[in-house]
């Protein structure tokens, strides 16, 4: 955006390796340096979107931009782009003068952690019962239940240190959160408190309980994505000390965002 510091792009690889590896589509291969990742069984747009890795990669973008376009359609995805500062920017203009919209504009949030961040944290411990966090997942966001053997695949899939996060109240999951401990950085993904249960600390609680988690295994910086237009996940977030890293957004063809 203009007028913001530009992130480091050794550090925006750093981050955008580790998010890869913590969420992890079904299949994943490269076009140059465009990482193409699909998962059919999850809606994810993380795991379905076309990631340019290299600033300097954007040549012949026609052909290429048809080909993949092609190739997430036979595979009932909509064409993604998934635009971060590693992408070129003539990617971005190409796919202005194409009409492709922007959509979902996200910005990455990290938080340096050490004992003073974590002095509130309770010793929430993770689950041991990946189906519990499967349902807890699904219940807390209101997700079709449909997409639940996918999201089992995803957690599967993830090789780093795993936690699986689940409050409970009147013996019902009302939030959720997954936490993937990769060397010294932490990510946190699919977080989510049910909508009935929201303004009474639920997130805090579980946000930190996880980080304390991941601290205690080696972590010392953690981050995650939320949507610009949830405030309210940006403002609890921002009260933890966690600041903006960088932004990426969605480019998808105008008729089918």
């Amino acid at each position: 955006m203009s007028g913001e510091r530009q992130p480091d792009l050794a550090d925006v690889r750093r981050f955008e390796a580790a998010g890869f590896r913590a969420w992890p589509a079904a299949t994943a291969r490269y076009d140059g340096t465009w990482m193409v990742r699909l998962t059919a069984g999850h809606p994810s747009g993380r795991l379905n979107s076309i990631n340019p890795m290299d600033p300097g990669d954007h040549h012949r973008l026609d052909e290429r931009i048809e080909r993949l376009s092609r190739y997430f359609r036979e595979n009932g995805r909509i064409p993604s782009f998934r635009l971060t500062p590693l992408s070129a920017p003539q990617i971005a203009e190409h796919l202005d003068e194409l009409g492709w919209t922007s959509v979902k504009p996200t910005v990455v949030m990290r938080l340096k952690l050490d004992e003073s961040v974590l002095t509130a944290a309770e010793d929430l411990g993770p689950t041991d019962d990946a189906e519990r966090y499967v349902e807890a997942s699904v219940a807390t966001h209101a997700n079709d239940p449909a997409i639940k053997p996918g999201l089992r695949q995803v957690l599967g899939a993830i090789k780093a240190d795993r936690g699986l996060f689940v409050l409970d109240q009147d013996g019902k999951p009302v939030s959720s959160a997954l936490c993937v401990r990769d060397g010294d950085l932490t990510g946190l993904f699919d977080v989510a408190t049910a909508e009935q249960a929201r303004g009474k600390g639920l997130g805090r609680r579980l946000v930190l309980g996880a980080l304390k988690w991941a601290f205690a295994r080696g972590a010392r910086q953690a981050y995650l994505q939320v949507e610009e237009e949830n405030r309210t996940a940006i403002q609890l977030y921002r009260s933890l000390g966690f600041s903006d890293g960088y932004r990426y957004v969605y480019r998808q063809p105008q008729d089918q965002a």
